[in-house]
Order: C-alpha cells, then sequence, then structure tokens
C-alpha cells in the first residue's frame, strides 16, 4: 500500500498506529487525497484486521484543522457538494463500523472534519495543553457538519451540549472535553501515546448517555428543538443565516444526516449551497486568515509593555498584555486613578482562568501600576492611550522619547488625531505608529495599525506582530483622520441623528439596523461610547461640512453623555439601555441610515487609506461588527449593483 498522506505502522501488541500527516503542509486537513487514502486504509485493515486502531497526527501544529478548505470553495454546483458531503459521511460511518476498536488521539487543533472523525472512533483522548481545541466551525462559515456530527455529537454529549457547540462553532479545551464527555482522557502529552494503547486494549465501555439525555435525542427532541430555535432567533434571523437553523431541523427531523433531507427544504444542502450567506462568510473567513498574515513580517517578541492611560480603553489594553504572558507596567496621575482598572482587569482574569488560580494570580501579578512610568525605560512597546488631545499627546511622547530604549516601539491610540501631527513632538518622529484598539477591548478583534508619512517600516511591522501577539487581527491603515473604522463609522451615526431630529424614536431606529444585521443599534452605540466624544470627533469623523445633530447637541449641553452618565438617549441602568417598544420603521430606514457608511467605505479604498476593497470589507466586519452575512458593505454595493 503507497500512502502519501498516512503513515501506517503495527506495534508488538497488535495496535495499527495511523498517523496523518499531510505532505507538503504545515496543517492536516481533509482534501479529496487524504480521504481516499484514509479508505485504502481502512481496507488494508480490513484485510489484516488489527487489535486496535489509534489515529493520531504528524503535524507539530495541531490534529486536524478539518476539511480542506480551498476544495471546498472550488465547488461550483449543488451536486458537488452533495457528492463531497456523501463520501465524507459514508468514509466515516465505516469507520465507526469497524469491529476493532479505535482511538483518536487529540494534540492540538482538532475542527470541524477533523472533530468529526474523531467522533466516529469508539474512545478519544484530549492532551492537555493550551493549544488542544475542539470545534465544530462550520457554522460560522454558513455551512454544516455533515460528515456525522450531527449525528454523534447529540449521541455522545447530549443534545443541549451538543447543540450549543454546533450552533456557536465554540472549541473547548482538553479539560473541559473530558467534563463534557467528548474525551475519555485528558493526559499530559508525556504519556499521551502510553494511555492510548491502555485505553485501547482497555475493553472500556464508551460513554454512554443517561437516560432522561437519551429521551431528549429521541422523543423529546422536539422540545429540545423548539427551545434551541428561539435560542438562535434571539441572535441570528434565518433569511440571514440559515446554517444553524438547518442544524435543529437536520438533528431533530432527519437524524443528524444531511444526505437525506429533501432538496426543496430550506436545510437541504441544495438551499444551504445556493444561499449567499455561506459564499459571503467563507470570503470573510479568508480576509481574516490575510489579515492574520500581516504579523507575520516581523519576529518581535515583546516581553515589556507600557501603557498610558488608565481608563477603561488603557487598561483593559493593560490587562490583555498581561493575559498573554507580558508583564505590563500601566501609568496614570496617581495609584488612585489606576485602581479601577486593576479591579477591572482582576475580574477579567477571574473569568479567563477560571478554575485555574495559579494562572490567574501570575497574570495579576504581571500588571504593575506604575504612576512615576518607570516602566518606560525597561518596555519593549509604550501605548500611549489617555484622552484625544494633540497639545497633551505631543508634550507625553516628548517625555517619552528621552526616557524610552532607542529600539523600544511608540505607539499611539488615538482614534480621531493624525499620527505625523503628534509625532512633530519627538526628535525622531519616524518612531511613532498607531495601534488602535475598540472599545470593548477583550472582545473587538480588529486592531488598526496605523502608518503615517513619516513612520519607519519596522516599528509598523513590530506593531502588527504585537497586536497577532495578543490574538487580535492587525489591519494597516494610512494616516488620515478616522483612519478606517471611525470614518465609516461617524457618518453612519450622525445619520441615525438625523433621524432622531426628525422624530424617529431612537428605539424604532435600532431595532431596524439590528433587524438589518447590525449587533447594536447606532443610538445605542453612541450612548454606549460617549456622547461627549462624538461631539469631540464628530466633525473630524462625519466631514466638514457635517451639522451636529440638534439631539445630541442637547443632550450633550445637558450633561447627558450616555452610558457613563447613566442618561443619553436612553436611561442606562445597571449597565443596559432601557428601552420602550420599537415602532414600526418608515420603509428603507435601515438602508437610509447604513449608505453614508457604505459610501465612507469606498471613500477610504479611493484615498488609499486601505489597500484594496477586500481589506475595507474586513476592517468594517471585524471593526463595527457590519453584517459578515453580507461580505463586508463593498461587497454589499457590488451585489446590489449586479442585482
Amino acid at each position: 500500500m503507497n500512502l502519501t498522506h498516512w503513515k501506517l505502522e503495527r506495534d508488538a501488541d497488535g495496535i495499527a498506529w495511523a498517523t496523518l500527516d499531510v505532505a507538503d503542509s504545515t496543517t492536516n486537513t481533509l482534501g479529496f487525497a487524504v480521504m481516499t487514502e484514509l479508505g485504502q486504509l481502512l481496507d488494508e485493515l480490513d484485510r489484516q484486521p488489527p487489535t486496535a486502531l489509534v489515529i493520531r497526527s504528524g503535524k507539530a501544529a495541531g490534529f486536524i484543522a478539518g476539511a480542506n478548505i480551498e476544495e471546498f470553495t472550488a465547488i461550483d454546483s449543488a451536486a458537488a457538494a452533495r457528492v463531497l458531503v456523501e463520501r465524507g459521511w459514508n468514509l466515516f460511518n465505516r469507520l465507526a463500523a469497524v469491529a476493532y476498536p479505535t482511538l483518536a488521539l487529540v494534540r492540538g487543533h482538532c475542527m470541524g472534519g477533523g472533530f468529526e472523525l474523531a467522533l466516529a472512533c469508539r474512545y478519544r483522548i484530549a492532551v492537555d495543553e493550551p493549544g488542544t481545541r475542539m470545534a465544530l466551525p462550520e457554522v460560522m462559515l454558513g455551512i454544516y457538519p455533515a460528515w456525522g456530527g450531527m449525528l454523534r455529537l447529540p449521541q455522545l454529549i447530549g443534545p443541549a451540549a451538543a447543540l450549543d457547540l454546533m450552533l456557536t462553532g465554540k472549541g473547548v479545551d482538553a479539560r473541559k472535553a473530558k467534563r463534557l464527555g467528548l474525551a475519555d482522557e485528558a493526559v499530559p502529552a508525556r504519556v499521551m501515546d502510553n494511555a492510548a494503547r491502555m485505553l485501547v486494549l482497555s475493553g472500556r465501555e464508551p460513554h454512554r448517555l443517561p437516560f432522561m439525555q437519551k429521551l431528549m435525542n429521541g422523543p423529546l427532541s422536539g422540545i429540545v428543538a423548539s427551545k434551541a430555535r428561539q435560542q438562535v432567533a434571539t441572535k441570528a434571523r434565518p433569511e440571514h443565516y440559515p446554517a444553524p437553523y438547518a442544524i435543529i431541523d437536520i438533528w431533530a427531523n432527519h437524524g443528524g444526516n444531511a444526505l437525506v433531507v429533501p432538496a426543496s427544504s430550506p436545510s437541504s444542502l441544495e438551499a444551504i449551497f445556493r444561499s449567499p450567506t455561506a459564499k459571503n462568510l467563507i470570503r470573510v473567513f479568508f480576509l481574516q486568515e490575510r489579515m492574520k498574515g500581516f504579523g507575520k513580517g516581523s519576529d518581535f517578541e515583546p516581553k515589556r509593555v507600557h501603557v498610558v492611560g488608565a481608563g477603561v480603553m488603557g487598561g483593559d489594553i493593560a490587562t490583555e498584555c498581561a493575559l498573554r504572558g507580558m508583564i505590563v507596567t500601566l501609568q496614570d496621575q496617581s495609584v488612585e486613578r489606576i485602581a479601577p482598572a486593576i479591579a477591572r482587569a482582576g475580574k477579567r482574569i477571574e473569568r479567563k482562568f477560571r478554575g485555574k488560580p495559579r494562572e490567574a494570580r501570575f497574570a495579576l501579578d504581571r500588571l504593575i501600576p506604575d504612576p512615576a512610568g518607570a516602566g518606560v525605560a525597561q518596555a519593549d512597546l509604550i501605548i500611549e492611550a489617555i484622552f484625544e488631545n494633540l497639545d497633551a499627546k505631543r508634550a507625553l511622547f516628548a517625555d517619552i522619547e528621552r526616557r524610552a530604549r532607542p529600539e523600544a516601539v511608540l505607539a499611539s491610540n488615538t482614534s480621531s488625531l493624525r499620527i505625523a501631527d503628534i509625532a512633530t513632538a519627538l526628535t525622531d518622529p519616524s518612531r511613532l505608529v498607531g495601534i488602535h484598539f475598540f472599545n470593548p477591548v477583550a472582545v473587538l478583534p480588529l486592531v488598526e495599525v496605523v502608518k503615517s508619512a513619516v513612520s519607519a517600516d519596522e516599528p509598523f511591522r513590530k506593531a502588527a506582530a504585537f497586536v497577532r501577539k495578543l490574538d487580535k487581527l492587525p489591519l494597516p491603515v494610512q494616516d488620515e483622520p478616522g483612519f478606517l473604522v471611525n470614518a465609516v463609522l461617524g457618518p453612519y451615526m450622525y445619520e441615525a441623528l438625523r433621524c432622531v431630529d426628525e422624530g424617529i424614536a431612537p428605539e424604532t431606529i435600532d431595532a431596524a439596523l439590528v433587524a438589518y444585521g447590525m449587533p447594536m443599534g447606532p443610538v445605542e452605540l453612541m450612548d454606549t461610547v460617549g456622547l461627549d466624544i462624538a461631539v469631540a470627533a464628530g466633525k473630524t469623523l462625519a466631514g466638514a461640512d457635517a451639522v451636529l445633530p440638534k439631539a445630541l447637541a442637547d443632550r450633550v449641553a445637558a450633561g447627558q453623555l450616555g452610558k457613563k452618565s447613566g442618561q443619553g438617549f436612553y436611561a442606562w441602568v445597571d449597565g443596559r439601555a432601557k428601552k420602550a417598544a420599537a415602532g414600526a420603521p418608515p420603509a428603507g430606514l435601515a438602508e437610509r441610515i447604513a449608505a453614508p457608511l457604505l459610501a465612507a467605505a469606498r471613500r477610504c479604498v479611493e484615498k488609499g487609506v486601505v489597500e484594496d476593497a477586500d481589506l475595507a470589507d474586513a476592517g468594517v466586519i471585524f471593526g463595527t461588527g457590519f453584517p459578515p452575512f453580507t461580505g463586508g458593505p463593498l461587497n454589499l454595493s457590488r451585489a446590489g449593483a449586479a442585482g
């Protein structure tokens, strides 16, 4: 048997060890050739049955990343999609039916089709280290796990937990996999092979569901499905995101088998393939991968970071750095000003390391209050996150430059000022770049990395590498007012407020834009950001000829600044906006309010703020939450023009 991607070995106990090591790739994926060879491997084991079979990875990068996405995107018809699904479904059913015990030894990422392969084995061992993650993320690409995941995962851990994983695409680590019953064992890497050998030869009964969970998979499945649909409906509309509704339907009504769903059903392979959502979400996936690549141009490994400004933004930036193993000094005018940031950091770190008090303590210890700014002298990277005042920022950087190491990266988190204007205070202005985070820092993945006309290439590359160290997406942007994200948000939010001036209720406006696909309405977003900030940056970000909406001006004059003051367009109680019922929106309201955003995105491309329209789409999606199912504002504009 001549295999290119698999290696089959038998040991003295008669165990067959099948190692997947996809040729000419750093990552294991289940492409056509790999799946064909898996079939050949099973043929060989049929001829000479082993005592047991262990499937493992030969890659340092992980177990299996899933199906080959390049091959998937080349599919040009629903019939071809059906062939792809049928091949995986039949092959994994064959693996699940073999007479000898089988085990998946999972170290590192185990995603999508790779997870479905593991589910087809009798046993699973997860290696307990940070890189191990199990997930079915297909829903995030607008598709569903059709190689057996919708059948086997509910049977293994119960429908509630299984649907939670399938409908969100979220992953679990080794310890949680063990708690859920996904993994039979979670073991250290040093004993993984011995643990696999012992378990696969143990004769242990596979994990069984309690009686009530079996009922929920059977006679009570309709109740579970109804509740799941209600939960999904609070987050996604079926016309925007059909895949989660299809997952529920296929599990509840078709035994988890997508191949038997009638072509006329909205859950069918044909319907999902025809939907533009999958095409657009796969486009967004590739755009995300492109942004991840921007951090690869430098081997910069910042060990010490100094953050100036312990407000919400600066404090949260410092916290994210500490969570990623960096020693962070946090500067403000006094310890009392820094204390709230440390308190917030404690809560964030506790949530992140729940059940791991030792790791939590170490992370908090890495965050050091530094009112005197002593950390500047040792820092590899210094980030300024003070209030938006050009003179104050210039004075601060003039002082920092005198005390910082020559090779340290100097960065501003400004949202509306030009980096080149701030850099005039420096003896060497080429050192300064922008690293612009978005609030809330812990949630939003995008970070704009700003290069001015005077910025040198090396600090710019280092800044992008730093952003990737935080597991965020660096977007290179040029030094124009508002960069990309705020340049498109300003006109969008101002148009919403003009509608308020015309007498349309804020609740109606917000409801219309949420129905459009935005994660939050523009009025609530402005309340969250702060109405005073909107006024300060408004003319810069909304255009020189912008007139301040009266509803905004009146509230700021009255000291109603939004969430932080407890009153803006909404009253805020316990961090939540109190809203009246939304009325029926005027026809075309959402499209009217979104139109300035689409126009601003086009202008940013024309002005060279971002390299191309694809990056503009990516930046607006990941920076504003613009509906991913559209593929981005410019992609939406092109689709509308074509239609």
